[in-house]
């Protein structure tokens, strides 16, 4: 016998229209899901256009800008060269970028000095020292050109090991000069540790290889070690100071000369470690007897120094994590 249709009971229908609900609510979750996705794509989209836009800018003023310098190059002029923040590797002032500008600075023929505007706390004994050789290489190459270091606001450690290279040195009477030293510094977590509990586990080949690591206490042995690296980089960087300045140096055994003191640009004056006070536009129009500046300092666009900076932020903030830092003329 065929089976009899019967209508649905109330638990039934209640069943039906939760079920109906159910998938409305999914209908409707989707349709934001998706309607988000599709925003995002597009804010994707417009924020490529727009950084596409903005380089495009910086292409087409870039041209101009060469442009602009080499119609100011067609007179004479004193060359200047920037010195501006750390002296390191991947920065505006690493030796890549002032050996670039201070070659173009003096292979051009209108060049009548150069002026190595200086506001540094110094940086790199390494980077320093690139510096501190191309230019006397360059002074060599090309005698009829003098190079002139201007200290402003400061002029100190590798900046000015950098200096010392220069024909002349001037600074204002308030500009802070010298700090001739070399610095290393670190954290030890030792005790914190100790309190916290928690275990250091260094594996290693090589004795003394983990002798930097801040997790663990310092032996006598590489600390006297690691003093004697900064104390030969510190010969290093007087043997060049002295050659730099040559009899300038009023007193080349003075006991705190070499210290690591700093000094004003009045007192520097005295001590022999400038030659006379004053501005760029000074040195350029009663020194040179040019008054026209042209600026050679290399400047790269915001995307090349992104860029650079990208290859090495990760390994940098991982060293600052570890308290180790290398030396530094600062």
């Amino acid at each position: 016998m065929a089976d009899e249709w019967k209508a649905p009971s109330a638990d039934e229908s209640e069943g039906n229209e939760e079920r109906k609900s159910w998938k409305l609510l999914e209908k409707t979750l989707l349709a934001g899901v998706q309607e988000q996705r599709r925003a995002r794509r597009w804010g994707i989209f417009f924020k490529l256009l727009t950084f596409a836009y903005l380089f495009g800018i910086l292409a087409l003023f870039s041209p101009l800008m060469s442009m602009d310098k080499a119609a100011s190059r067609s007179v004479s002029h004193t060359a200047v060269v920037e010195v501006r923040g750390m002296i390191a590797d991947q920065e505006p002032a690493s030796a890549d970028n002032i050996i670039s500008g201070l070659r173009d600075a003096f292979k051009d023929s209108k060049t009548k000095a150069v002026i190595l505007r200086i506001n540094s706390p110094g940086g790199s004994p390494v980077q320093s020292g690139y510096i501190y050789d191309e230019i006397r290489r360059l002074r060599a190459e090309y005698p009829a050109i003098k190079l002139y270091a201007v200290i402003s606001d400061l002029g100190a450690s590798g900046a000015y090991y950098i200096a010392s290279a220069a024909d002349q040195i001037y600074a204002d009477k308030a500009s802070l000069v010298g700090s001739i030293g070399v610095t290393a510094a670190g954290y030890g977590f030792v005790g914190t540790m100790e309190k916290l509990g928690v275990e250091r586990r260094t594996y290693t080949a090589g004795e003394h290889k983990a002798f930097l690591d801040p997790f663990q206490p310092q032996k006598p042995e590489e600390t006297a070690f690691w003093q004697g690296v900064l104390e030969t980089t510190h010969k290093q960087f007087i043997a060049s100071v002295k050659q730099g300045r040559g009899e300038r140096l009023k007193d080349k055994e003075h006991p705190e000369l070499f210290s690591g003191l700093i000094w004003s640009g009045e007192q520097a004056l005295a001590l022999g470690l400038v030659d006379g006070l004053g501005s760029a536009g000074y040195v350029a129009r009663e020194v040179v007897g040019e008054k026209e500046l042209v600026d050679f300092t290399v400047e790269e666009s915001p995307f090349d120094r992104f860029s650079k900076r990208l290859g090495t932020s990760i390994a940098e903030r991982m060293a600052m994590w570890m308290g180790f830092q290398g030396p530094s003329l600062r």
